[in-house]
């Protein structure tokens, strides 16, 4: 099959659930302002009995779903995915917890907005911001809290930013932003090149992604995962979807920019006020990845919380896909 006929293809989905792409995803040198509409029946066939919401916050519109009951349980995704990453272990959480699964803004199909200035609508703060006002249009002033990638630093920020809100926290496979940038050597800058890459001032590295963002979606998962086939061939449709299109594309580089400037900032101001979280942490990190190898992961986060625990999965970097069942139960001890 050629790239641009990989490209197009639709979804041939297990089961008699019928999914559909209303059109393919179009090469790149036309590359749609937003992603191509939500596909019929894909909801239901990542998450059954989930319900779909948009809820507008302060400053995005969040894509949401939400299913199950008891205690509320937020997960944030990283990038370059969306909710869909934590799908092989939401039904089962489901039948303990009320879990909440958004889009972070800019990724996936919640809004888009502007950088603004200094990046600031990308800001972890910002987007901290969204996830509370997502939980407390739910009725859920306190919850249980986990992020993956990108998603855990936005749940660093809203661990400090709304301590009273956060039971507990679970951060999957990083180290703190600002301890990150801090210890950047040769080695990290070559295997992680798209912190790099992605801060560089508008519009370089939306053009050069822009290119070809199927194939730089599916390089980055390849790279970070060592786990063939985690990444199943229907979420890795959905995140071509959801990552080929202008507006994901800038919205992404945006969250860099703002990691890379005024997040560290605000990360600095905590440090020497002394803040810290006060959430029991569990930290979880892939064996087999660049974070867990360049870091002592327990140690980054023992001077940034008051009650850090965790331990190193046998993966690379896509925890909730390489090994669910371990991520799983470890979630089920930790938020109890």
């Amino acid at each position: 099959m050629s790239q641009s006929q990989e490209n197009t293809a639709s979804i041939e989905p297990a089961g008699p659930t019928n999914l559909s792409y209303a059109q393919p995803i179009p090469p790149v040198s036309t590359l749609p302002k937003l992603p191509l509409p939500v596909p019929t029946g894909i909801d239901q066939f990542f998450f059954p009995g989930f319900e779909v919401y948009d809820v507008a916050t302060s400053g995005a519109t969040i894509h949401v779903l939400k299913g199950g009951s008891g205690p509320a349980l937020l997960l944030l995704h990283g990038h370059p995915e969306t909710h869909i990453t934590w799908h092989k272990i939401a039904g089962e959480l489901a039948k303990q917890y009320t879990v909440v699964l958004p889009d972070l803004r800019g990724y996936g199909d919640s809004s888009k907005p502007e950088g603004g200035p200094n990046h600031i609508n990308y800001s972890a703060r910002s987007m901290a911001q969204d996830q509370v006002e997502v939980m407390q249009h739910f009725g859920f002033d306190k919850f249980y809290l986990a992020g993956h990638d990108r998603g855990a630093r936005v749940a660093h920020r809203l661990c400090l930013d709304h301590p009273n809100a956060v039971i507990k926290v679970s951060m999957l496979d990083i180290a703190p932003t600002l301890t990150m940038y801090n210890d950047t050597d040769k080695l990290f800058a070559t295997r992680y090149m798209w912190w790099f890459l992605q801060i560089q001032p508008y519009p370089m590295p939306e053009t050069l992604i822009g290119f070809d963002p199927t194939y730089y979606l599916k390089y980055h998962l390849a790279v970070q995962g060592k786990t063939p086939g985690a990444v199943t061939p229907e979420a890795m449709q959905e995140y071509l979807r959801c990552y080929c299109c202008q507006g994901t594309i800038h919205a992404v580089c945006e969250d860099y920019r703002a990691a890379a400037s005024i997040d560290l900032n605000v990360d600095r101001a905590d440090d020497e006020a002394g803040h810290y979280i006060t959430a029991p942490l569990l930290a979880l990190w892939g064996s087999k990845g660049v974070v867990g190898h360049l870091w002592n992961i327990l140690d980054s986060w023992r001077p940034k919380a008051n009650s850090v625990s965790g331990q190193a999965l046998d993966c690379g970097h896509l925890l909730p896909e390489e090994q669910p069942e371990a991520v799983l139960a470890q979630f089920k001890a930790f938020f109890k």
